[in-house]
């Protein structure tokens, strides 16, 4: 039966001692880069490069090997798989379970666990998650940050008898299983959109009309200037709290928060409307362009942040996802000029031509991204909400708030 208890106290029939009387810590080190035959030997070692693959629960490769002559001449180990390891440098607090035998750097902490009667490898993994704040929190450094050893000499861990940790790490395994299957399925939806948009937006693969009827026809080519036109609408508040910006990598238009220490009329500012294309001068080659929705009409910009009106020979939506195709908005950076912070000015922006299908094929290709959209809008709603219930359970289970059931 699950007990809820004090947020103080140590559960009943477990234990709460240092981590070192549970598991085998073990360091790592990095072989001489001078002798070759110490390196690509075939055993897999994690280093700082493998950041990336960490917090995914099991890590099944690593960007370098090094040999058997390089474990014999250096303090590096080979250690056996299920050895649960944890950075404490760059990507500090970031874990995961070997699923083969490797070796690490020194960059990393190794716990051994016996699988068996003291500590099973996935409930110390999801306990090293969820304190993982702490561990960040621990991090000192003036250029590199780094957690001490003797930070784990004295690390301590409530843990539950045996029979219990395996039944938690079982029940936490299944929010993983959802989640890495959600995982899976979003990164897929993208890889479909990706591989849609180069088709339809380019035109070599053409949809059906509305009455189910292929559309045909060259598409007309347009320099940019022909489709959107500047708006420079001079503010005549000059409201510090109505101004935008623009976040990278398309994760939207924002309400900028005014700092302090600026001039609110420290530079011209423009009004702007809903509707309207806006990009970031300095970072449109990084994602940072988008449309303004309704919250933010009549909010302003700097002219770092131009606005444009459409002039009918193109819809919002298509042309947002023309510029969303990754080798176009990037190719942007070459039309780029100016000493010190390269910008994109409107008038270099308006000579770059793209073909422009008819309006009404226009909004079929708007209509089916956006249905791709939502796929993924969905997908990453249900990623976030699993990530969230694991979360809180974890924070019950693995502190002994809420006790499992253990079977007879």
């Amino acid at each position: 039966m699950a007990r809820n208890l004090s947020l103080n106290s140590i559960p009943e029939g477990w234990e709460y001692n240092l981590l070192d009387k549970f598991a085998d810590r073990r360091s790592g080190h990095t072989p001489s880069r001078s002798f070759e035959n110490y390196w690509n030997g075939g055993i897999k070692w994690i280093s700082l490069a493998d950041s990336y693959r960490l917090d995914k629960g099991y890590i099944h490769e690593t960007d370098n090997e090094i040999s058997e002559e390089g474990i014999k001449n250096s303090s590096a180990e080979l250690h056996p798989a299920g050895t649960v390891v944890l950075s404490r440098d760059a990507g500090i607090g970031k874990s995961a379970v070997m699923a083969v035998p490797m070796a690490v750097s020194q960059h990393f902490i190794a716990w051994r666990c016996d699988n068996n009667q003291k500590l099973n490898s996935w409930f110390l993994y999801n306990w090293l998650q969820l304190n993982k704040t702490e561990f960040e929190r621990q991090a000192v450094g003036s250029t590199i940050k780094t957690i001490g050893l003797p930070y784990f000499k004295k690390l301590k861990i409530a843990v539950p008898p045996y029979v219990e940790q395996k039944k938690i790490s079982q029940i936490l395994y299944t929010w993983d299983k959802a989640i890495s299957t959600t995982e899976k399925l979003l990164k897929n939806s993208q890889k479909q959109k990706q591989a849609l948009m180069q088709q339809i937006l380019t035109g070599k693969k053409r949809l059906l009309d509305d009455n189910e009827v292929l559309f045909r026809g060259d598409w007309e080519l347009f320099e940019v200037g022909k489709l959107i036109k500047e708006s420079r609408i001079p503010s005549v508040n000059n409201d510090p709290s109505k101004r935008l910006t623009v976040r990278l990598n398309f994760k939207g238009i924002e309400h900028r928060d005014f700092r302090g220490t600026e001039s609110p009329d420290s530079t011209a500012h423009f009004v702007r409307s809903s509707g309207q294309f806006i990009y970031g001068k300095q970072n449109i080659h990084k994602g940072a362009f988008g449309i303004i929705p309704e919250e933010f009409d009549g909010f302003e910009t700097s002219q770092d942040l131009p606005a444009f009106d459409f002039t009918g020979k193109c819809t919002s939506s298509w042309l947002m996802y023309y510029f969303s195709q990754e080798l176009f908005f990037k190719n942007l950076e070459n039309k780029m000029s100016g000493t010190g912070s390269k910008r994109l000015n409107p008038n270099l922006l308006y000579k770059v031509k793209i073909p422009v299908p008819t309006i009404k094929e226009q909004q079929k290709i708007g209509k089916v991204l956006s249905a791709a959209d939502q796929t993924i809008r969905v997908l990453q709603q249900k990623l976030d909400h699993l990530k969230k219930e694991k979360k809180a359970l974890m924070q019950q289970l693995l502190t002994g708030k809420c006790r499992v059931k253990i079977d007879s």
